[in-house]
């Protein structure tokens, strides 16, 4: 006799088995999230530090072969490089203080100037309907800064004394790395390290070129035009031109605000040399430092700055850079047999492509890169 239809009985019930490796992955992500939310910043600096040691490696072999040994050779060239930067600014500390008074106190004038001129209702957008008065909407911005400065200092040296004692010890640092990898992908892992350290090296002696030429043109040209805080705008352009695409909006601005003293002529006629400038670097500065270089293409760099600012904040953005440069190398090597031969060459063809195909040279960093046989 058949049992009699009716709901499932009360001893019932659904059991859900989750295997000990998936509790594992899942405790791990937790894990990894946890830890990249407490030690971004060192880890972030781990990185920078990884990177000027790569780009200053060459010099220290050559002066391996010199017979130096390499703990001397890596320490004198870390004090010749921090000694070089504290003697210039010992020298144009105080011109470069009383400068940056004179920018701030001309900002801030700016600044009065506008919120004066601007209606009601979009003061109270931007401050917040019922926010107390402010005197200065930037006085949050300028604290920040001052404690960015601080933090950068801090950084400035720890990361120093890493790019020292990574330069020592980076042959065996490598080898110990390595042995993690099975031995039938470690000619694989070789090409991909040797092909990841010029593209770093490539990275840092570019963007050091190209950024020693935009001090020296900003510096000469607001000197003719009498532009007041000429030395520090031209130290400010050396430091944005590091940053893609942004870094010559940024440069720009305080620059226009210190030419508006003079006359609204002179004005203009920096924003112009700005864009001058920026052309000559693109098309003329970029491919011959950067030579027969990768070129991320304009969306590329956006992206991978948008997506490093948002992880690390300014250090995260510039770190993006030379990692999402290393991605070429990364597809061809690992990733070529689950997207195909055809993709990964298509990739290469494009990449191989004239920069007045499709874009500025800074603005897509050219990057070294290493094609495979």
């Amino acid at each position: 006799m058949a049992e009699p239809k009716g709901p499932a009985k009360a001893g019932h019930y659904v059991e859900f088995r989750i295997p000990w490796a998936t509790l594992l992955k899942i405790i791990a992500a937790v894990a990894v999230v946890y830890l990249w939310n407490h030690l971004v910043w060192a880890v972030l600096l781990f990185l920078v530090a990884i990177i000027i040691a790569v780009g200053l490696a060459p010099a220290v072999g050559w002066l391996e072969r010199r017979r130096w040994p390499r703990w001397v050779a890596a320490w004198a060239l870390v004090i010749a490089i921090v000694g070089i930067t504290l003697f210039f600014l010992s020298l144009t500390w105080s011109s470069l203080g009383a400068q940056a008074h004179n920018v701030g106190e001309r900002i801030i004038s700016v600044e009065h100037d506008i919120l004066n001129r601007t209606p009601q209702p979009i003061l109270d957008l931007v401050k917040g309907t019922g926010a107390q008065p402010d005197p200065s909407v930037l006085a949050p911005y300028v604290v920040s800064f001052g404690r960015a400065l601080l933090n950068a200092a801090t950084a400035f040296v720890l990361a120093w004394i890493l790019v020292a004692y990574l330069l020592m010890e980076s042959r065996s640092t490598y080898r110990w790395i390595r042995a993690f990898v099975p031995a039938h992908l470690r000619a694989r892992f070789d090409a991909t390290a040797q092909e990841a350290c010029e593209v770093a090296h490539g990275y840092i002696v570019g963007n050091l070129v190209t950024s020693i030429c935009a001090a020296i043109y900003a510096f000469v040209w607001l000197t003719v035009f009498g532009v007041p805080a000429a030395l520090l705008l031209a130290v400010v352009a050396f430091f944005c031109d590091f940053i893609p695409v942004l870094g010559f909006f940024i440069s720009c601005l305080p620059a226009a605000a210190m030419a508006a003293t003079r006359s609204t002529t002179i004005v203009f006629a920096v924003i112009a040399l700005y864009l001058a400038y920026h052309f000559i670097e693109n098309y003329f500065i970029g491919p011959r430092v950067y030579g027969e270089r990768l070129r991320l293409s304009n969306v590329a760099v956006l992206m991978a700055f948008a997506v490093g600012a948002e992880l690390g904040g300014v250090l995260g953005a510039l770190l993006a850079l030379p990692i999402a440069a290393i991605y070429p190398t990364i597809e061809r090597y690992w990733l070529r047999e689950p997207f195909g031969d055809d993709v990964v060459e298509e990739h290469e063809a494009v990449a191989s492509e004239p920069p007045s195909a499709t874009g500025p040279a800074k603005a897509g960093h050219y990057l070294a890169r290493k094609r495979s046989a």
